[in-house]
């Protein structure tokens, strides 16, 4: 996949969050609960991928997971329902601009961190556009104020 397609792909995902996170607040409505919207969230991806995971790579794929650290293994799905679930209380509580504007920046930050723990050279261009991010999520934020 080229640069440009990647980042294409990337910029659909992200477009695709807002409207995730604006169909979970209806299904919060309808159900009365954070706890139930986020269910149906996980249970649909999880036969979606469940599917596509099995025609595709078969069980074995599966069956291989046994052979590593399992405990280590089950926290992505931790941190993503974590992320879901503060994404759905930002835009209930703060709006969509907001939320993605700070859930954007603290994801720059934590990447910048991950690169310079895996030795990855950064420019002053990267700590430039991180301040600017925050800088922005100050002042949209200041404007709720």
């Amino acid at each position: 996949m080229s640069p440009l397609a990647t980042l294409l792909l990337l910029a659909a995902a992200g477009s695709a969050l807002v409207l995730q996170n604006a169909l979970m607040l209806e299904a919060r409505a309808v159900s009365g609960s954070v706890w139930v919207a986020l269910w149906l969230n996980s249970a649909v991806g999880l036969v979606v991928l469940t599917v596509t995971a099995l025609t595709t790579d078969g069980p074995e794929a599966f069956a291989r997971l046994t052979q590593g650290r399992l405990w280590v293994l089950l926290l992505p799905g931790l941190l993503g329902t974590f992320f879901v679930f503060a994404s759905l209380t930002g835009y209930a509580r703060l709006g969509a601009t907001l939320t993605i504007s700070a859930l954007v920046s603290a994801q720059v930050l934590a990447g910048l961190g991950y690169d310079l723990w895996r030795g990855v050279q950064l420019g002053t261009a990267q700590f430039v556009g991180l301040i600017l991010l925050v800088v922005g999520v100050v002042l949209v934020f200041g404007t709720r104020a």
